[in-house]
């Protein structure tokens, strides 16, 4: 299977998850998940789904078991949105990528601030 096809069709998952996540009525999924990466198998017959949420990892596990619970119905719907003689198995995954940006960006934004206030520890 060539790379660029593979390449080809998990921005086509990501895309279609982007899509149909948000659509659905489980209470454990967050409404702010979003959909970090997508790992294709070389026989395109599974598919990694990493998921972040904003509210943290926790959330995040939280969201997973709702995906895992309606992974029939995404499964569906996804064969609707990317045509495929076979649809991949769905693993979904919970990652913390967006937390972890959060608490960088943060970081970063206390040490501007601290600059910007004129505030040197060396002194």
């Amino acid at each position: 299977m060539s790379s660029h096809r593979i390449d080809r069709t998990t921005q086509d998952i990501k895309r279609a998850l982007s899509t149909i996540i948000p659509e659905l009525k489980d209470p454990r999924i967050s409404p702010m998940l979003s959909v970090v990466r997508v790992e294709v198998s070389g026989d395109m017959s599974y598919a990694k789904i990493y998921v972040s949420a904003f509210e943290g990892f926790e959330k995040s596990k939280e969201s997973v078991k709702g995906l895992k619970s309606a992974s029939g119905y995404i499964k569906r719907e996804l064969s609707r949105a990317v045509k495929m003689r076979k649809m991949p198995e769905l693993t979904f995954i919970a990652d913390n990528s967006i937390a972890h940006g959060s608490e960088i960006a943060r970081i970063i934004g206390d040490f501007t601030y601290n600059e910007d206030n004129g505030d040197n520890e060396d002194e």
